[in-house]
């Protein structure tokens, strides 16, 4: 089983220490295209028209100054890295050891910068987001369906993909014809901070668990014993299944 998470917007990295090791990371199958748009990032974080190109405000000049120095600059694990709702709702450290062990397995987050990471891939802080058209590389969201499907199939090995991904970070990867039918989306009714909120949950949940489901309607069965969920099958082949999931 595999639970994908988008990124956050807000980060935090630590201030002192060595920097990221990609040769490190998980996934080391897109290191090509992780090299190409680390780079392509770097030169055009470097632009005047920086901000703009990548989508964000003024305000935030001194986020994208730091991604022309992603190289040297001091590298925190992922767990770390990204915070916000769903991730305060997922709490990591709070985890005890054993569900600590599953969170490293079971999690992947979806990233425009690094395409798939696990929690202990120690990286930076970073700022670009999934849906930019990054010069010299090109719509982001296309560039990493290219690649992504290998991986990510070969993870989710016999289990199921629970994919509590936004918009913009689905479509990075679309699981294959196989695999489709242990694929489901988690929907939360309701306004998007607690939809985020209930998926940070329902990741921490599937943590926590011991069971590994190998069918969609086995891990609504684990979801709806924490929570109140409904289970919707496939609206055609190669579709996912939707589990909609409120808070009781």
């Amino acid at each position: 089983m595999i639970v994908l998470l988008p990124p956050s917007e807000t980060k935090w990295n630590r201030p002192r220490g060595g920097p990221a090791d990609p040769g490190s990371w998980s996934f080391p199958e897109l290191a090509p295209l992780r090299d190409e748009v680390a780079s392509a990032l770097a030169a055009v974080s470097a632009r005047p028209d920086a901000p703009a190109v990548l989508g964000v405000s003024e305000g935030l000049r001194a986020d994208v100054d730091r991604n022309t120095r992603l190289a040297t600059l001091p590298a925190t694990p992922a767990a770390q890295v990204y915070t916000g709702v769903l991730y305060d709702a997922l709490g990591l450290a709070s985890l005890d050891a054993t569900a600590r062990r599953r969170a490293n397995r079971r999690l992947v987050v979806v990233s425009a910068l690094h395409g798939a990471v696990r929690p202990t891939d120690r990286i930076t802080a970073y700022r670009l987001a999934m849906g930019v058209d990054l010069p010299g590389v090109g719509p982001l969201a296309a560039r990493w369906r290219e690649v992504l499907d290998g991986p990510l199939t070969a993870a989710a090995g016999s289990g199921v993909v629970v994919d509590c991904r936004s918009a913009a970070y689905g479509a990075a990867w679309r699981p294959g014809p196989d695999l489709a039918e242990r694929w489901v989306q988690v929907r939360v009714p309701g306004a998007s901070h607690m939809a985020k909120h209930t998926r940070g949950l329902v990741a921490r949940h599937l943590c926590e668990a011991s069971a590994a489901p190998r069918s969609v309607p086995a891990l609504a069965e684990v979801v709806g014993a924490a929570f109140t969920v409904d289970l919707h099958e496939p609206a055609r082949r190669g579709a996912p299944w939707v589990l909609d999931v409120t808070t009781p």
